[in-house]
């Protein structure tokens, strides 16, 4: 009994295997009969609601700029291959592969429990970080609009935010991010992984397309809305090479600031990548997993803090610098953080409830 991995199209985990936290494990086998009957290679797309009862999630690490997020949806239908947000579903009972990008949910009350926690009296005003763990703009919001109402909830607040996409459907927000950055309460950062359209294809299939977000960078940047790009994550040896190109392509288009953080692979993730270079790159999966392991310590992660997010050894330094050397020939800071304006904040009117009479 083998596991068969089977790409399937328009999605980027190559499995379904079950979470750590489940009692049993499912794995496929070949009976026999695959020469004959040709794979379902579609997965279909499913929602529900996220029943939560609270929107902010609070955090004290020292590796990131904001002590608080928002995110609308659980799971991510861009499917990208090396989010570390995937082993978070299996919290949920599912799978980190497939059921992450095809099982979502959907906090379709958030903007009325954002309205309550904003107007608690203890409540103390710092940005908020929207759409950390998966994309608030991932082709659900087309529909629900679950992040379009968050944003009218802190504009009407005078709430300052941090937005991070690699999706143009941000640009029909551009009405409301103009108003908020002309009173220092937003920066939006667009993460590009690759300029590469077939490794972008492979890694994050359902995502716009590389050169599509270096126009939504455009069109933000002529806006007038304060942007950043994410080179992230840099996989060595995959799309490390790139990046020189993308921080001055990013440059071009008005970005003013970038980071990078190197890929890290907690929990699934190490068998969720590896399944998928071999399903995709065959003849480089060895060198990359090598490569993987030499910023890691000989591991595939490393979950302490100051170190999690750049690596450690002679090639993570190597990337450091290289990385600082792009932003400084191409005129952009080196950070992940824009001073926004917290003094404005005032709690927001509480929508009334129908009665009866």
């Amino acid at each position: 009994m083998h596991e068969t991995p089977l790409v399937r199209r328009g999605r980027g985990s190559v499995s379904n295997a079950s979470g750590r936290f489940e009692r049993t494990r499912h794995t496929d086998i070949d009976d026999g009969w695959s020469s004959y009957i040709e794979p379902e290679t579609r997965v279909q797309t499913h929602w529900r609601d996220d029943c939560n009862r609270t929107i902010i999630t609070r955090n004290q690490s020292p590796d990131i700029h904001f002590d608080r997020s928002i995110n609308p949806y659980r799971g991510c239908e861009h499917g990208c291959i090396y989010c570390f947000a995937r082993p978070s579903h299996t919290y949920l009972g599912h799978s980190a592969g497939l059921d992450f990008e095809t099982l979502l949910y959907a906090k379709r009350q958030a903007p009325d429990l954002l309205r309550t926690e904003l107007k608690k009296k203890n409540y103390r005003c710092e940005p908020i970080a929207i759409g950390v763990n998966t994309d608030a703009y991932q082709p659900l919001e087309k529909s629900l609009g679950i992040t379009r109402q968050i944003l009218q909830v802190l504009l009407e607040a005078k709430h300052p935010a941090y937005l991070i996409t690699k999706s143009s459907l941000i640009e029909r927000d551009i009405d409301l991010l103009k108003e908020m950055a002309q009173l220092n309460l937003v920066s939006v950062c667009i993460t590009i992984t690759t300029l590469d359209r077939k490794l972008a294809r492979n890694l994050e299939p359902r995502a716009t397309t590389p050169a599509r977000r270096l126009q939504t960078l455009d069109k933000l940047s002529t806006a007038g809305i304060p942007t950043r790009v994410s080179v992230s994550p840099v996989i060595p040896a995959l799309n490390e090479e790139e990046i020189d190109t993308i921080v001055a392509s990013a440059a071009d288009a008005g970005a003013q600031a970038a980071y990078a953080i190197v890929l890290r692979l907690p929990h699934e993730l190490q068998q969720l990548f590896p399944q998928w270079l071999e399903a995709h790159y065959p003849l480089r999966a060895a060198r990359v997993m090598k490569a993987i392991r030499s910023v890691r310590n000989d591991h595939l992660n490393n979950a302490e803090f100051g170190a999690r997010m750049i690596g450690s050894g002679p090639r993570a330094e190597i990337i450091r610098q290289r990385f600082e050397f792009a932003c400084k020939r191409a005129g952009i800071s080196v950070g992940r953080d824009f001073e926004l304006d917290c003094s404005q904040f005032v709690p927001p009117h509480i929508k009334p409830q129908l009665t009866l009479f």
